[in-house]
């Protein structure tokens, strides 16, 4: 029965195309700054090591768990989780699993898009030649010109949301689809490209070394690197599972795990390699956090030769890379409206982005005329404003819990025939990451989720 169930929204034409459209959902923002940045500060080689080690027990696992669950259910995350509560004789309870994780996608959504309508302004400023010979003050003028005006985000924000709302209307095939098979490639094509430039700085190797030297590894930094595992690969927002609803029944959900895995540390790499060359060759901190991208590289790139085009092309590759989680984000509350409601993709995608266009308000707010509006959860944090509080409860509380309520669901709870005849993988395969899903990745997780809600505290 369940293996002839077919999504009402079409399915991938390809593995490749799955994969292309998974590696988009998780490569984004993050992966060009905070996978390069964290890596240098927390051990270099010794911590590419470490977080290699955790994608293999907590990223490979979960993603797996996930897209079976997703297969298995053939229907948005919160529809999913109804049927297979049902169908395993579990508690109808566990569709809060599936609301939890759409909830959590819409959340991150309505600020992602706000800091990604950065990018996009970035893209004509640079493109402009504003950015040349301006100073480091200059640099840190315009951006604080930018976040302290509401109208100009709010106009970012728009445009940015209408090109996700007319990709994700489009459907599977002729949406998600086709935008992945052209983004992905380009945005694979704009990395190399600033690589290739960076190799050109005289600063390439010290990039190299600033990257990959081993260092001393610390426990925070262990904490850091299987946080990082986690989030990397776009876990419990209800993304990968409606993608995976999607996947054709005959498609190894190993194999496209695994690729989908090293596709996005590829990446991470490959921007650490981008990027540090060029901070290097400008004598600017590489430890600069969220402002390296919108502070230390507009710098570099006003005072290099062809500083305009490079830079242009690296804050187009910001805004693909951000493209494509967008479409992945929103694709779960459009599905369940679809299946709920009746309603066109059209109009499930034109309400969904309406909704998160209003939410991204309170974020746009944040960097201005709410700035000091704060609020304080007991236990969990104080004095956060509007946007600082929706990143703190989507990333370290929303998705964790995601990620290992999914991994219970799917090896406590399903029987072994289901995940058996889901995976169709070798026997030791399975019997591997039935015992990784079941005991290991778990445990990593509440560990991973106590330390960022400050329950324990390693040095």
């Amino acid at each position: 029965m369940t293996s002839k169930r077919v999504s009402i929204h079409g399915q991938w034409s390809s593995r490749v195309a799955f994969i292309l459209a998974a590696t988009g959902s998780a490569v984004g923002l993050g992966n060009i700054w905070k996978f390069p940045y964290i890596t240098g500060e927390n051990g270099g080689g010794t911590f590419v090591l470490v977080y290699l080690v955790c994608i293999a027990l907590i990223g490979i696992p979960i993603m797996m768990a996930e897209i079976l669950i997703g297969r298995r259910g053939r229907q948005s995350p919160i529809n999913t989780m109804a049927t297979l509560a049902h169908e395993e004789q579990r508690s109808r309870g566990w569709v809060a699993l599936g609301w939890m994780g759409v909830i959590a996608g819409f959340l991150i959504l309505s600020y992602y898009s706000v800091i990604a309508g950065w990018a996009l302004s970035y893209v004509f400023r640079t493109a402009s030649g504003a950015f040349i010979g301006v100073t480091a003050d200059g640099v840190s003028s315009l951006f604080g010109a930018l976040v302290s005006d509401p109208e100009r985000l709010l106009a970012w924000h728009t445009i940015f949301l209408v090109m996700t709302m007319i990709v994700v209307s489009r459907g599977v095939k002729h949406g998600l689809e086709s935008a992945v098979r052209y983004m992905m490639p380009a945005l694979l094509f704009l990395l190399l490209m600033t690589v290739a430039y960076s190799m050109t700085t005289g600063h390439f190797m010290q990039g190299l070394a600033f990257l990959f030297t081993p260092g001393k590894i610390t426990g925070q930094a262990i904490l850091i690197a299987m946080g990082h595992a986690f989030f990397t690969l776009s876990l419990g927002m209800g993304a990968i599972m409606v993608y995976g609803s999607y996947l054709p029944r005959g498609m190894s959900i190993t194999q496209a795990t695994f690729m989908i895995a090293i596709a996005d540390t590829v990446v991470a790499l490959l921007a650490g390699m981008a990027i540090f060359p060029i901070v290097f060759a400008n004598g600017l901190e590489p430890a600069a956090g969220p402002g390296l991208i919108f502070k230390t590289l507009p710098l570099a790139f006003g005072h290099m030769e062809a500083g305009t085009l490079v830079g242009t092309s690296f804050f187009i590759l910001l805004v693909f890379a951000a493209w494509t989680s967008a479409i992945s984000l929103i694709e779960p509350a459009v599905a369940w409206l679809v299946e709920n409601w009746g309603l066109s993709r059209i109009n499930a995608a034109v309400w969904v982005g309406i909704v998160t266009w209003l939410l991204g308000l309170g974020t746009i707010f944040s960097f201005n005329i709410w700035e000091d509006k704060t609020w304080s959860i007991p236990f969990l944090f104080e004095n956060k404003n509007f946007f600082d509080t929706l990143d703190f409860l989507t990333a370290n509380v929303m998705l964790p819990l995601g990620g290992l309520f999914i991994a219970i669901f799917a090896a406590w709870l399903m029987r072994d025939s289901s995940t058996r005849d889901e995976l169709n993988t070798r026997e030791t395969v399975y019997r591997l990451w039935h015992f990784l899903v079941k005991y290991v990745t778990p445990v990593a997780v509440i560990i991973v989720f106590l330390n960022v809600i400050g329950v324990i505290h390693l040095k």
